[in-house]
């Protein structure tokens, strides 16, 4: 066996051994061709053809096989991560591109002297070269681009990317970018906008679920700008060139194309430039009050008895729930039927009725609509998990089968394109469902299918949200979407889409469009609420995770949350679980998960009393239901702020610049906000300290705790016992508000 594809996998951070890197050669910039082989191959060679001269003949090397990237990014799945350490069987050769048309094979040759070639490739290189300032469309004068500092990368026929630089002052800061982990100011940094699966450590990778190709430059006059594109964009923030920030974005254009690009320049105050980019990408749609509860789950929750049980203690313990996510409900395998339900397959493979389910006595679900009637009557909602894809690997059978089949034959699935050039049904490359089909929900046919086979769960059974997991599974320029939209501007797209989806089955049904999701892009802002993905139980990801949430908010997320103290690995600490459950009483959505462990003990459930038990400290219980009921008595505030929010663009958890653009030294504490109007955070971020600086912008402020009153402008010191977060009020809401901070 020997193969080369030019694309690879489209994973965007690290090439595959068997593919072109880069894809679109850049004349005289190195080139990297390589191939997979199996075992029996003892060498091979490149055969290379450029424009008119002779075939020359290059030998490869050996290198260790990637594994779709996950060398270099970890798995989500523990046999996921077992697969990187196939290393045998990658070659690859390193060379200057050519400056003209080119084609090129690879020759393998076996020990025994047989050899076997590849199919020739062929492509054209492209230059970077100078451009006229037309290519760009720009919309708005706050700033100028510099000039001359246009550019596009052209192979003679097409443009491919489009490069410009805007003026940086000394005095600004550039922040936004959708979620991001790792800085709330991003001066001095380079980044991109992919959607990413990025599985922990998102903070130290700078990649995100969540980006969008817009920001806020924050100091002298105020601006913003948004390059309005679903393609890849780069960007350097002042990194290579302290007075510039450079754009470079992927483009499809004929070569000499006027507005190939895209940008509109947002002129004003952080609140000014949101609004601006919201009215043009969409608003948030408002939630019911509900959302702003506790949310409660774990995965191995994965029956009714034991969904039951912990919502039993929760009552027991009086920790008020109002949320709870079943994520282990389905068969795993259409994540359309409860596991263990039997019923006659569809071939046709349509939706099905809640009674066509029959829900055995002994079963893991013996009645999911009384229990979810019960966690209704005890005032609790009910979301359940999904994922995307029709699942492939083993392969289907009934239900999934039949599914698989319909999806395909009525068209209803993202292609990707084949080496002969026909469209074929995409198999997922990433290495979370590998091989899934994925059916195209940005497409309405499509959409309507794929939600009508959840149409019951609603209806019905009577869930009131869905957990709108994954979403990142689009991989690769080559994928071909059902309205011919090709996957490098599709891709990003995707995510959006997906909740978008679920939440008009979900308003069709007569309930508000609540579904929770990690993966998103411009235009998410109106599509239900949002985590910040999987990260491990530690202090730095506690911070990464913060940042995160305020990076969102600047774009426009409103209701945003993550998993508390983390959801991955052994349970914290105590210290830091109620240090990080008090900070998320100030946070959009509250709410604590945690992964799969496959039922070992001990178990990591992040409930308190499982923390209390495992770190064998009883406190943990009555502080985190002092803390639950202290957010009980916030809900009321926070859907007033919401909906303040909604109407004028300042965000909900709000970072201090939007207040206050002028201070410099709110910059110095990045990870403190106000919630809403009235309220400044500032989350204890390290362990072991019973003080804590918070920085009061100007203005006359309450501690919340004591009731004494503080003048801003100055760095105070406070005393924080692990289950209280400093907060502070503005003097004037005081008498609104200072009752919600006494039991």
């Amino acid at each position: 066996m020997i193969r080369h594809r030019p694309a690879g996998s489209g994973h965007p951070y690290s090439p595959d051994t068997e593919q072109r890197s880069p894809v679109r050669p850049v004349a005289g910039e190195p080139l990297r061709l390589g191939v997979r082989t199996s075992g029996e191959v003892a060498s091979v060679d490149l055969e290379l053809v450029v424009g008119d001269d002779e075939t020359r003949r290059v030998p490869l090397a050996t290198v260790p096989r990637s594994s779709r990237g996950q060398a270099v990014d970890g798995g989500h799945l523990a046999s996921a991560q077992a697969r990187q350490a196939r290393r045998a069987g990658g070659w690859q050769v390193e060379l200057p591109a050519p400056r003209e048309a080119f084609r090129y094979r690879f020759v393998a040759t076996s020990a025994d002297g047989t050899t076997r070639s590849t199919r020739w490739f062929g492509t054209r290189p492209a230059s970077w070269r100078p451009a006229d300032d037309s290519v760009l469309a720009v919309d708005g004068d706050a700033v100028a681009v510099l000039p001359g500092s246009v550019e596009v990368l052209d192979d003679g026929e097409r443009l491919h990317r489009v490069r410009f630089a805007l003026p940086l002052t000394g005095a600004e800061h550039v922040a936004g970018f959708g979620e991001r982990f790792d800085a709330l100011d991003h001066r001095g940094a380079t980044l991109d906008s992919v959607v990413f699966e990025q599985y922990k450590s998102q903070g130290a990778h700078r990649r995100t679920y969540l980006p969008m190709p817009f920001a806020h430059v924050v100091g002298d006059s105020g601006w913003g700008f948004h390059v309005r594109t679903s393609r890849r964009v780069w960007f350097d923030l002042g990194a290579a060139a302290s007075d510039r920030l450079v754009v470079e974005a992927e483009v499809s254009a004929p070569s000499g194309a006027e507005g190939a690009l895209s940008v509109a320049l947002y002129d004003g105050d952080p609140r000014a430039v949101l609004d601006a980019f919201l009215a043009e990408v969409g608003r948030p749609t408002e939630l019911p009050d509900w959302v702003f509860r506790l949310w409660a789950s774990g995965n191995e929750w994965n029956t009714q008895a034991e969904v039951e049980r912990q919502m039993a203690l929760h009552r027991e313990h009086d920790v008020p729930v109002g949320n709870v996510v079943i994520e282990a409900w389905s068969d795993e395998s259409t994540f359309v039927a409860f596991r263990d339900a039997r019923y006659t397959v569809r071939p046709d493979g349509g939706p099905l009725r809640l009674s066509d389910f029959e829900f055995p006595a002994d079963g893991a679900w013996p009645d999911p609509k009384g229990m979810v009637d019960a966690l209704h009557d005890h005032d609790v909602k009910v979301h359940l998990w999904q994922i995307p894809l029709i699942k492939m690997r083993p392969h289907p059978s009934g239900q999934a089968k039949a599914d698989a089949r319909a999806a395909v034959a009525e068209g209803l699935l993202v292609r990707e394109e084949a080496p002969d050039g026909t469209l074929r049904p995409y198999r997922n490359r990433g290495w979370w469902f590998p091989l899934g089909l994925m059916p195209d929900l940005t497409d309405d046919r499509a959409a309507d299918w794929w939600t009508a086979k959840r149409r019951y769960l609603v209806e019905e059974i009577g869930v009131d949200g869905f957990k709108t997991d994954g979403g990142e599974h689009a991989w690769g320029a080559d994928l071909s979407y059902l309205d011919g939209t090709r996957g490098d501007e599709g891709n990003n797209l995707f995510p959006v889409a997906y909740p978008a989806a679920y939440g008009r089955l979900l308003e069709s049904c007569g309930k508000a469009p609540v579904t929770f999701s990690r993966a998103g892009f411009t235009g998410s802002q109106a599509h239900g609420a949002f985590w910040a993905g999987d990260e491990n139980s530690t202090w730095e990801a506690f911070r990464w995770s913060m940042l995160a949430g305020l990076s969102a908010a600047a774009c426009g997320i409103v209701y945003w949350g993550w998993d508390i103290a983390g959801f991955s690995g052994p349970v914290p600490d105590a210290e830091l679980y109620v240090r990080a459950m008090a900070a998320s009483v100030f946070v959009p959505i509250m709410q604590y998960h945690s992964e799969f462990n496959h039922h070992r003990t001990p178990s990591r459930d992040r409930t308190p009393w499982n923390v209390a038990e495992l770190t064998g400290d009883g406190a943990v219980v009555d502080e985190v239901r002092e803390l639950v009921h202290l957010r009980e008595r916030l809900v009321p505030y926070l859907r007033r702020e919401a909906a303040r929010t909604i109407d004028t663009s300042a965000p909900l958890m709000r970072p201090l610049y939007f207040d206050h653009p002028d201070d410099p030294e709110v910059w110095n504490h990045p990870v403190q906000w106000t919630l809403g109007d009235a309220l400044l955070v500032a989350p204890v971020l390290e362990p072991g300290s019973d003080r804590w600086p918070v920085y009061l912008p100007a203005g006359e402020w309450v501690d919340a705790w004591s009731g004494e009153a503080v003048r801003g402008g100055q760095v105070v010191a406070t005393s924080t016992p692990r289950c209280r977060v400093p907060v502070f009020v503005r003097a004037d809401r005081w008498d609104e508000l200072g009752g919600v901070f006494r039991d």
